[in-house]
């Protein structure tokens, strides 16, 4: 009997190397988000260690100052980049779940017709014993013998 031929399986190839570059890009997207709130929570930290500073005199306290106000607009451009790279997760978490159910109703699909080619490779096989069976008691009742 032949193997079971997928007729689709190049495109089902096509669609788990799809889901594969959809999950790369995702982590990438992931991985960049979590390093920008990575540097967010330095800053914060920086600032919670920056409060306990004692400043000694005017200068000390316009350099503390002017510190605290560069940490703080540092922090809100993160939290702006964190909004884009929130997106931007989001975005390819889309296409990633949408490259993940196109790739696994191909592997349904395959799945199913391998079975149906599975319980006719069965049946086949089911009727081939059966003739043979079948010939052999008939050659022994024509050649006199007993089953």
């Amino acid at each position: 009997m032949k193997r079971f031929k997928f007729r689709l399986e190049k495109i089902l190839e096509l669609r788990k190397y799809r889901e594969r570059e959809t999950e790369i890009a995702l982590g990438k997207a992931v991985g960049e988000l979590n390093e920008i709130e990575r540097k967010i929570a330095d800053i914060a930290e920086e600032r919670l260690r920056m409060a306990q500073f004692v400043p000694n005199g005017t200068a000390d306290i316009l350099a503390f100052d002017r510190y605290i106000v560069r940490l703080d607009t540092t922090k809100a451009a993160f939290l702006e980049k964190a909004s884009r790279a929130e997106r931007i997760v989001e975005e390819a978490r889309t296409l990633y779940l949408e490259a993940s159910r196109d790739r696994k109703v191909l592997d349904s699909i395959k799945e199913r017709q391998q079975k149906e080619y599975q319980d006719y490779i069965f049946a086949e096989e089911t009727k081939e014993l059966d003739d043979i069976a079948s010939g052999v008691k008939a050659r022994r009742l024509a050649a006199g013998g007993g089953v």
